[in-house]
């Protein structure tokens, strides 16, 4: 929970948000501010995540964006950088067992 200090609010609810409200704070065995609290730190976790998706959408959308400045810049690597990076470690590694004497 954040701090202990509580600030009063009044809101108003339709008659069917306060019953039904009322209902799940009773079948919970808590009180409605307890309940509205819940519901209000929930859905403010669930705005911060939104928006933290968004910042990385937006980070992604930039280096999508360099990814081809440079690619139009210095052209497409048409390699397999992965399965040629993997078969020098296995020369060198073959190398390395074969011995000084190989």
């Amino acid at each position: 929970m954040m701090s202990e200090q509580k600030h009063r609010t009044q809101i108003l609810l339709e008659p069917e948000q306060h019953r039904a409200l009322s209902e799940m704070a009773q079948e919970q065995d808590r009180s409605l501010s307890d309940l509205m609290r819940a519901i209000v730190s929930q859905y403010l976790e669930e705005r911060a995540g939104e928006a933290e998706r968004r910042r990385a959408a937006q980070a992604l959308e930039r280096l999508t964006a360099l990814r081809r400045k440079i690619e139009q810049q210095s052209g497409l690597y048409q390699g397999d950088i992965v399965a040629e990076t993997r078969a020098e470690r296995d020369r060198e590694m073959d190398a390395v067992w074969a011995g000084p004497d190989q």
